[in-house]
């Protein structure tokens, strides 16, 4: 007898309330098969599909088989994005290098958009992890009625309603709030090696930037000319023959 999902809810009663949002530069762009018009489209919905879920994937980590699926339409966006959960980077980079718990904290953020709600839900859906496997699991998260509501079958998940409750700035991303490795395999691959002191001498604010005609712009392109001017030779008086440096006159 299987284990039924234990139950849980909204730390907070805002979230049951649907947002009013204001459309600006921070909202997402949604991608979705509905409005593909060119090849072209397809490429950036198959590239955004892959910043969502890996972050960034290297030639390594794609899958030709699933995007030549999905650029055919035998399978669903939301097939894609299974196949990319399943795939054996994501079990790579995510499942064995994390906890159940953080694992599932990064599966929800990824795939419904949001962060959980309590350690609860971390719960709840590790309970299904331990019991069912990452394929089980990934199924319960993409046939839930919360994934199906947001994006159906066409469209890429996203990070959803970017605002802390309260506060004027956004939340930050999910790739930068919940990276791939946890703190101890972050320290064993030994990043990150960042030297901010020669990051901050080269930095140059905006303000101070040469614009378009500015000579200092020419200044390198100057330098590697390296134009040497032409010797003027030194003749002594006394090498000069008078009598044939003047013109006769006849």
């Amino acid at each position: 007898m299987a284990i039924p999902l234990l139950q849980y809810g909204p730390k907070s009663q805002n979230a049951r309330v649907a947002g009013y949002e204001v459309g600006s530069e921070e909202q997402p762009k949604i991608y979705t098969t509905e409005n593909i018009l060119s090849p072209t489209d397809m490429d950036e919905l198959i590239e955004a599909a892959y910043r969502q879920i890996f972050f960034h994937a290297f030639k390594w980590d794609r899958e030709p088989f699933l995007e030549s699926q999905v650029r055919n339409g035998q399978i669903t966006v939301r097939d894609f994005i299974r196949g990319l959960l399943l795939s054996k980077t994501y079990r790579n980079s995510f499942y064995e290098k994390n906890s159940n718990y953080r694992f599932v904290e990064q599966c929800v953020q990824r795939v419904l958009g949001r962060d959980v709600y309590s350690e609860r839900e971390k719960i709840a859906w590790s309970i299904v992890v331990a019991t069912k496997g990452i394929k089980g699991f990934v199924d319960e998260l993409l046939n839930s009625d919360e994934y199906l509501e947001n994006y159906g079958y066409d469209t890429v998940p996203y990070q959803r309603r970017r605002i802390l409750p309260g506060r004027t700035e956004g939340e930050r991303p999910f790739n930068i709030k919940s990276p791939r490795y946890d703190g101890y395999y972050r320290g064993v691959l030994g990043f990150p090696q960042i030297l901010w002191q020669n990051e901050i001498r080269r930095f140059i604010p905006q303000e101070q930037k040469p614009k378009a005609g500015d000579p200092s712009a020419f200044l390198g392109m100057a330098r590697s000319i390296n134009a040497q001017g032409t010797a003027v030779p030194r003749v002594s008086a006394l090498n000069i023959d008078i009598e044939k440096s003047v013109p006769r006159r006849r």
